[in-house]
């Protein structure tokens, strides 16, 4: 029992500086590549080549866990190189080349496949120190505790940026160099972890390929597509938001970040309340109410530019998010046996990744040729994504069943009352 406790409590130390780094870099790669002087296209190769690599890393990432017969000695090599990516990145606006773009492109394709490498295995590791009956509420607080420390941390990029503002690269340096200290921080913490003898069992192995087979009749499976598909649809837009704001609109860093920092905030607000919602209704209930919500998101967008209006939209998209991405993750940890976990969190990354790299890298297509809508070439954009988010959410989020036996059965206007009031 202490090896847990003092485990969960450096693997609390090591959130905090994973967060950190999150914060530091998460909304900040593509105002970064703006400010190296990227193009619409060079935007969503940014956003779509990164997760891909994630997805083809994390093919083998299950097998590479049970050969080294260890969930720790792999995410240790994969944090640690994911830092050690962070130094070239930071020095890019000193090399001497042209297409610095390109070159961002290529070291964040590299950071976000060593930080992909671990996502299986670490969840398949923190999983085991957490009662099946506690989870939601678990990593509810966990996920609050540090989304607070990500909102901090992109407070302190959007200031530094803001004060750099006639030299805004120098200001990039700085939070970067934050961000690469706060990996190794990281990557310390998570060397103070215990971790549980490893489970591996032959029957419990399957190919990728088997996976894809067993589509239409594993609820699982199913599962996997329609979060995939959803990403899909909302990565034909999302990463162009910050393009709108910062190119089209003409934001200042600073409005830019306090409009990117409203969605975790709301998220820290609400993630206890929807841990413990999901906990009693079932997973797959939160899920469906939550992408009715991000269907229609990218409307408002369409109606009004004022960034105090945006300010609301944000509101709202902090809501739906934050009980979606949280569902999300409990609904693995409950469709999925341990000797399982690893392998179907890669899996589900895998094809998670690969829908959002597609859906950036057409999304970067469209963004350069759409007609424009009120003025704007992405406003068309951002209508196409929501239309194709109904659909999906209306022709695949049927077809997925809960988990759970004797779950509480509730109807939206109760999910509102339970969220918002209590």
């Amino acid at each position: 029992m202490n090896k847990i406790k003092n485990s969960l409590r450096a693997s609390y130390w090591d959130g905090v500086c994973a967060s950190v780094m999150v914060g530091l870099t998460q909304d900040y790669l593509v105002p970064y590549a703006l400010a190296l002087k990227a193009t619409v296209k060079q935007i969503g190769l940014l956003s779509s080549l990164p997760n891909l690599g994630a997805a083809l890393v994390q093919l083998k990432s299950a097998d590479i866990t049970e050969s080294l017969l260890s969930r720790k000695k792999i995410t240790l090599i994969s944090v640690f190189l994911q830092a050690l990516t962070l130094l070239p990145i930071l020095l890019i606006p000193y090399f001497p080349k042209d297409n610095k773009p390109l070159i961002l492109i290529f070291l964040v394709v590299l950071f976000t496949g060593f930080g992909a490498l671990s996502l299986g295995p670490w969840s398949s590791w923190i999983a085991e120190h957490i009662p099946p009956n506690k989870r939601g509420q678990y990593f509810g607080w966990r996920n609050r505790v540090l989304g607070g420390v990500a909102v901090l941390s992109a407070l302190f990029a959007g200031i530094i940026l803001q004060f750099y503002k006639e030299n805004v690269l120098l200001g990039f340096l700085i939070i970067l160099i934050f961000a690469l200290a706060a990996r190794f921080s990281s990557w310390y913490f998570l060397t103070r972890m215990y971790e549980p003898q490893f489970r591996h069992s032959h029957d419990a192995k399957f190919s990728f390929p088997d996976f894809l087979k067993r589509a239409r009749e594993s609820n699982f499976a199913r599962f996997v597509f329609f979060v995939a598909g959803l990403n899909f649809c909302v990565n034909l837009a999302a990463p162009f938001f910050v393009v709108f704001m910062l190119r089209d609109l003409h934001f200042s860093y600073l409005t830019y970040t306090i409009l990117i920092i409203i969605v975790p905030v709301t998220t820290l607000l609400l993630i206890q309340r929807w841990g413990r919602l999901a906990d009693r209704v079932g997973n797959i209930r939160v899920l469906k109410f939550c992408a009715c919500f991000i269907a229609g998101l990218p409307i408002p967008w369409l109606i009004c530019q004022n960034p105090l209006f945006l300010a609301l939209v944000q509101m709202l998209g902090g809501f739906a998010w934050s009980g979606f991405n949280l569902c999300v993750i409990n609904f693995i940890f409950d469709s999925v046996s341990p000797a399982k976990r690893t392998r179907c969190f890669s899996y589900f990354n895998v094809i998670n990744g690969f829908f959002i790299c597609m859906g950036a890298l057409i999304g970067g297509y469209l963004a350069a040729h759409a007609p424009k809508l009120l003025g704007y070439q992405l406003l068309s954009l951002f209508i196409f994504s929501s239309i194709t988010r109904f659909l999906t959410v209306g022709i695949l989020s049927p077809k997925i069943k809960e988990v759970r036996l004797n779950v509480e059965v509730i109807k939206s206007p109760g999910i509102f009352k339970r969220i918002l009031w209590k």
